[in-house]
């Protein structure tokens, strides 16, 4: 616990502020992606069929978009972000390493969702690290904890 106190201490001495609109625009965009999976289920549910169990395909489709909505909202807001990052992360390295790397880095088709999810997955690794810095809610209440 003492090494997970020091890093989140270095990485608030070192957290700079341009660093939380990347957090901001990449909570937005996971928010956005949360919708677009609601909105087209059954692309979602083709993406999760290489499991032969149907609950399960409509389980992991419910989690992702459940975790994507409500990930998005609290890493744009800057509450609970590491715990947010958290549930992201198994999706994103699902995502990145086992069904967009088919594609290719940089394919010839112009479909960038491989790039796309490992630009996520490697921004969630730096929020992960670094916090969610100055502008969030979660620094507003470590400064006013009567509040």
């Amino acid at each position: 616990m003492d090494t997970i106190t020091r890093i989140e201490g270095w990485a608030d001495k070192h957290h700079p502020n341009w660093l939380d609109y990347v957090r901001i625009a990449l909570g937005l965009f996971i928010l956005y992606k949360g919708i677009m999976f609601i909105s087209n289920t059954q692309a979602l549910m083709d993406v999760t069929s290489t499991v032969d169990l149907a609950f399960f395909n409509m389980a992991l489709a419910h989690y992702v978009a459940f975790a994507h909505l409500v990930g998005g909202i609290l890493i744009a807001l800057g509450l609970l972000t590491r715990i947010a990052i958290l549930f992201q992360l198994p999706i994103l390295f699902f995502a990145v390493f086992f069904v967009n790397i088919k594609q290719g880095f940089l394919s010839a088709s112009n479909n960038l969702e491989f790039e796309i999810s490992l630009l996520v997955l490697i921004l969630l690794i730096v929020f992960l690290i670094y916090g969610s810095g100055k502008f969030s809610v979660d620094h507003w209440m470590k400064e006013h904890p009567t509040w």
